[in-house]
């Protein structure tokens, strides 16, 4: 599970890349009941800002300006040592794509693509340890990467970030999928998967790995009508997930990708 108490290489923050930010805070917002709250003056034109559920701090959202990138969602994990992972991502084989700089006194990002392509970020905490809310429904519960090449995945991740891994054979023979726990932490404190998938899947991001958020929803089914309502479209589902719950995979009407899931019930 993701909790707020973030240790290094568990995942603490996440934001979107949108070419339309008032229309991607419109959808989320009718899709997860997330309120947005604009960083810029009032009156101008939303280029950033907060998506809040209940008042806590749950995403980001941005305009997208990297020529030629798609909208998607980044994820950012939390490290002690921004600088020093930056080191570690080079002698992995990965690329820096925005070297480690400070937020004001918030803390210090930088984002990277793995060996393949797949595109990540770290945060070292300062004033902002990350989101105030995880693993309730409206709130990121899981973190995941598709990627062609699982165990070069898991070479460089846990080389850079520390995870351990742990695998599982999925139902009907659909693959092998990996399971990560931060350093040093019970399996209880699993954040996430790797899965190897095929060129179809990837074809969502040009043929490299991509990384997409599970928000957790009280009924996958409705959300998924909202999802419809609202302008997105659904990959796959709603289906069931032995042991895990019912989800789906979505895109938002800009093609950012996400995975909604209402868990099993475990009490």
């Amino acid at each position: 599970m993701i909790t707020t108490d973030f240790v290094a290489g568990s995942p603490c923050w996440l934001d979107l890349g949108a070419p339309d930010v008032p229309a991607a805070a419109a959808f989320y917002g009718a899709v997860l009941g997330w309120e947005y709250e604009s960083m810029g003056d009032a009156g101008e034109d939303m280029e950033g800002g907060m998506f809040r559920k209940d008042g806590k701090t749950v995403a980001g959202l941005g305009k997208l300006t990297e020529q030629g990138a798609r909208s998607a969602w980044m994820i950012y994990y939390t490290v002690t040592d921004a600088d020093e992972t930056t080191r570690a991502v080079e002698r992995a084989g990965g690329t820096v794509r925005v070297a480690p700089r400070d937020l004001d006194d918030w803390g210090r990002m930088a984002q990277y693509s793995d060996p393949l392509g797949g595109q990540f970020a770290v945060w070292q905490p300062g004033s902002n340890k990350g989101v105030d809310l995880v693993d309730q429904p409206g709130s990121l519960s899981w973190t995941e990467l598709y990627t062609s090449d699982a165990a070069a995945a898991k070479e460089f991740y846990g080389g850079v970030l520390g995870w351990r891994f742990s695998d599982m054979e999925l139902p009907g023979g659909g693959g092998t999928y990996s399971l990560i726990t931060p350093a040093g932490l019970p399996e209880e404190r699993m954040h996430g998967g790797i899965m190897q998938v095929g060129e179809d899947v990837l074809a969502l991001a040009n043929g490299r790995p991509y990384w997409h958020p599970v928000f957790g929803v009280d009924d996958c089914d409705a959300a998924v009508a909202r999802v419809t309502r609202n302008g997105g479209s659904v990959l796959m589902g709603p289906e069931d997930a032995q042991d895990v719950g019912r989800l789906a995979v979505c895109l938002d009407p800009s093609k950012a990708d996400f995975v909604l899931l209402t868990p099993v019930d475990r009490s």
